[in-house]
């Protein structure tokens, strides 16, 4: 990313620190927060964020309630907000342009991470993203979890009332059969190498 560090110094090969925020910014699949930046570039940020809007090398937009920083060419820009609302909807703290993943990457992950859940698991975890995202949360996870809205509600109402059992999560007798590991066998190959080891060691 045209960066590089020697110890704790860090280099561009963009040259100022405008420069290189200006360059990421504006070719930036999702724009940036200040934080994600300042993380990428390994330095403060928001005076250089400051001086770029004001000299108009850079915009932002109101996204969840924070300033992201977005391309000044309006085509990019619009690009940006788009897929960033994209990626938002999706339940995850994490943002896939700090990850270096992409979005599909992103949402495969989380679905996997999702199966391995037990039934009540599922159901707080669809609630509690969903009281992260807010107005028209269930509707969302609805729709990425393939939960009835209903459920997705139950689940927030339940982490809010804190009505949750901690003991059994599922019923006596439920969820899979514990795996036992095979009892182990010398395969031919194996008895041979240990048969030449005794062999060397007389």
């Amino acid at each position: 990313m045209g960066l590089w560090s020697q110890e704790d110094i860090w280099f561009s090969r963009f040259g100022t620190l405008l420069a290189t925020a200006e360059r990421f910014v504006n070719h930036s699949p999702r724009g940036y927060f200040a934080d994600e930046l300042a993380h990428a570039l390994h330095v403060e940020v928001q005076d250089a964020l400051h001086q770029l809007i004001q000299q108009r090398r850079v915009t932002r937009e109101m996204v969840s309630g924070l300033y992201l920083y977005t391309a000044i060419d309006r085509a990019i820009q619009r690009g940006q907000l788009l897929t960033r609302r994209t990626v938002q909807a999706v339940p995850t703290v994490a943002d896939a342009s700090v990850l270096e993943v992409s979005q599909e990457e992103l949402k495969a992950s989380i679905l996997l991470f999702y199966s391995l859940l037990n039934e009540q698991q599922r159901r707080l975890y669809a609630g509690l993203e969903s009281l992260k995202l807010g107005g028209g949360g269930d509707r969302q996870l609805s729709d990425f979890l393939g939960l009835a809205p209903h459920t997705v509600a139950r689940g927030r109402q339940q982490l809010l009332a804190q009505d949750v059992e901690v003991d059994r999560a599922r019923r006596t007798g439920g969820g899979r059969k514990p795996w036992a590991k095979p009892p182990h066998r010398h395969t031919p190959k194996t008895v041979a190498l240990h048969t030449v080891e005794k062999k060397r060691r007389k």
